[in-house]
């Protein structure tokens, strides 16, 4: 391929800004399910969408989903006058290949694209003769993740017009009897109360949606172009051991541990707050109202402590005090005069907070460190490497550190690889109305330990996820998968040795906990699912030779399991003259605008040439940032590329 095929390509793709899109008026969406399974945590959706062409001419047509972040997309299929068409999962490399081979052609070329704070879209579009049909699958995977007591499932319901024949069925299947479920989100509203139906029974769950074409309409989150909002499913399961239950199957396990009935440890928390010239406005109003918010529901046995910081460390008190309630309108006090000024000193006041809780160790508490910030550090250490580096030798592994980004101008890959040496999270805070709420929600996450420095034991088994923990929260689970050597369950014994407050407890298994699962693969793709995702999470602490191993081990799974994932691609061949579209995994990053899908990329860039050929040089550096943005490659590899 010559140089100059490829900057039409690649060109004509990023100036496409204002690419035309189908008219949704020439299509009729006659059939649209939703079909979700959940059995043991692990759900597993498929969304088909069927329609027709009553035009009497050809006709570009569209499929166009939100999925939730945390899921992996394993399945895509078009069907097309008998013809199947099924997307391939390849490597990155090889799907970049032949995307701007197709693009260079004028062909349409799409991404799966992060949509807002826990979705991504999914596109593709199509051409499809006069009076035929198009039939749309796709089918994506992911495990449950328990938070505040509670499972949920997300499906977003937006089919582009109202649909006749619409069908939501979700299916929940657990070993343990189910204690509740709950329907919510913006589509649970009293405008579509009698569409949603729910039966509970025991350990199994229906929850069905069938909306009339009207009631599509006439809803809070409706309109004339039909359904765009949220059903969220929520549902918990009954604990009969604090040792939880292990399924097997195939020669894998997976192990959900969850003990509720133990006594709360109490806790050592230091907020550390950024109230650089960036928090103004409402950012900084928000956060002092969650932070009185959190105040409120301190323990009288919790210690705590607040630093505020911009080019300065201002302290309230110097060392951890006694949440008493003088010590809790004092800190009132100290989080009403928080006001947005100067730079950001991050690393002086992480240090900081790590300082003062190393001084004041108390036997039997759970110490826990969070950062708030929404930029990068300006002032004192700038250096991400130095800073990481220097934080993580002042926890020294003792405690976890709880990043939280908000807003887009932070670096969150810096917040995430320096929450992850130090055994914690980063979690991003949406600039929006409830972002207190937001601040709020992630500290009842943590504000009540159970266990600390847990340890999952598994004679017998091999390949494990991870397997150490250093607090257990009260609301949230513990999840372990892995293979049992030679698919001996007689001789594979599970322990859990955690602390409880200041002394040690072993949680054993006992004859009902390990339960033999039907064999059809699910707890082998729990494994991969698992896997592939705490490998994500290592591989951005490492480098050179280590990086490239871990690479490619998820590079393997995500090839063998048909995940599409940062490293691999969904290439959707299309029946039209072999026009190729490749779908995207992103990361969590700066949200870019969605990439144009339909115009020619040789006409766009021809006309932009004509009127400033000038511009040549300068677009190449736009070129290569942005294919950076889009498809998260390194520079020396978008250079060779696009020199090809």
């Amino acid at each position: 391929m010559g140089r100059a095929t490829v900057l039409l390509a690649v060109f004509g793709l990023l100036l496409a800004l204002t690419a035309s899109l189908p008219n949704k008026d020439d299509w009729d969406i006659y059939s649209f399910h939703i079909n979700a399974t959940v059995t043991h945590r692990y759900a597993v959706t498929t969304i088909t969408s069927r329609i027709a062409n009553r035009m009497n001419e050809s006709k570009e047509t569209e499929f166009q989903i939100q999925i939730p972040k945390n899921a992996f997309i394993s399945m895509f299929r078009l069907t097309m006058d008998g013809q199947v068409y099924d997307g391939i999962v390849k490597t990155k490399e090889q799907a970049q290949e032949q995307y701007i081979r197709a693009v260079s052609h004028g062909q349409s070329a799409g991404i799966v694209s992060s949509v807002g704070r826990t979705l991504e879209e999914f596109k593709t579009s199509v051409t499809v003769a006069a009076h035929k049909k198009v039939t749309f699958e796709l089918k994506y995977e992911e495990l449950l993740k328990r938070t505040h007591g509670k499972y949920e499932l997300q499906i977003h319901a937006r089919p582009m017009q109202p649909v006749r024949d619409f069908k939501a069925d979700v299916y929940i299947r657990e070993k343990a009897s189910i204690s509740f479920v709950d329907v919510k989100g913006g589509l649970s509203t009293k405008a579509l109360a009698n569409a949603i139906t729910k039966t509970l029974a025991d350990k199994q769950a229906w929850v069905h949606f069938y909306p009339t074409a009207d009631q599509q309409k006439n809803c809070d989150s409706c309109g004339e172009e039909g359904m765009n909002g949220d059903l969220v499913i929520a549902y918990d399961v009954n604990r009969v051991n604090r040792f939880g239950d292990i399924k097997t199957s195939d020669g894998y396990f997976v192990h959900h541990f969850a003990p509720s009935s133990l006594p709360r440890i109490p806790k050592n928390v230091i907020f550390v707050i950024d109230q650089s010239g960036s928090m103004h406005g409402r950012k900084i109003k928000q956060t002092r109202t969650a932070l009185l918010r959190i105040l409120n529901d301190l323990a009288e046995d919790d210690f705590f402590g607040l630093i505020s910081f911009d080019s300065q460390i201002i302290h309230w008190k110097r060392e951890l005090v006694q949440a008493t309630g003088p010590n809790l309108e004092g800190a009132r006090q100290f989080v009403l005069n928080i006001h947005d000024r100067g730079s950001t000193n991050i690393n002086a006041a992480v240090l900081e907070g790590a300082r003062i809780l190393n001084a004041h160790p108390r036997d039997g508490s759970a110490s826990i460190l969070i950062l708030l910030t929404d930029g990068d550090p300006t002032s004192g250490v700038t250096n991400l490497d130095t800073i990481r580096s220097n934080v993580k030798q002042a926890v020294a592994g003792k405690f976890p550190l709880y990043c939280l980004g908000f807003g887009f101008d932070v670096n969150f890959e810096f917040l995430e690889k320096m929450s992850l040496q130090n055994s914690g999270a980063a979690r991003r805070i949406y600039e929006d109305s409830d972002a207190d709420l937001q601040l709020k929600g992630f500290y009842d996450e943590v504000a009540t330990p159970l266990l600390t420095d847990v340890t999952m034991i598994y004679v017998g088994g091999t390949n494990l996820t991870q397997t150490n923990f250093s607090q257990y929260y009260n609301g949230s689970e513990i999840v372990v998968a892995g293979e049992i050597i030679d698919n001996n369950v007689e001789n594979f014994t599970p322990q859990v040795v955690a602390i409880s407050s200041k002394q040690k407890v072993t949680f054993s298994n006992t004859n009902d906990s390990v339960d033999p699962s039907v064999s059809d693969g699910r707890l082998q793709r729990v494994w991969a699912y698992l896997t592939v995702k705490q490998l994500l999470e290592k591989e951005l602490l490492l480098s050179g030779p280590e990086k490239e191993k871990v690479n490619k081990e998820v590079l393997e799974l995500s090839l063998k399991y048909s995940f599409v994932t940062p490293l691999t691609s969904m290439v959707v061949t299309k029946p039209e003259g072999e026009i190729s579209e490749i779908h995207h995994k992103p990361k969590e990053r700066k949200e870019p605008p969605l990439l144009p899908q339909s115009q020619s990329a040789k006409s766009i860039y021809s006309k932009s040439l004509r009127n400033s050929p000038s511009t040549q040089p300068v677009m190449m550096k736009t070129v290569r940032r942005k294919l950076l943005l889009y498809f998260n490659y390194p520079f020396s590899i978008i250079s060779k590329t696009l020199l090809i």
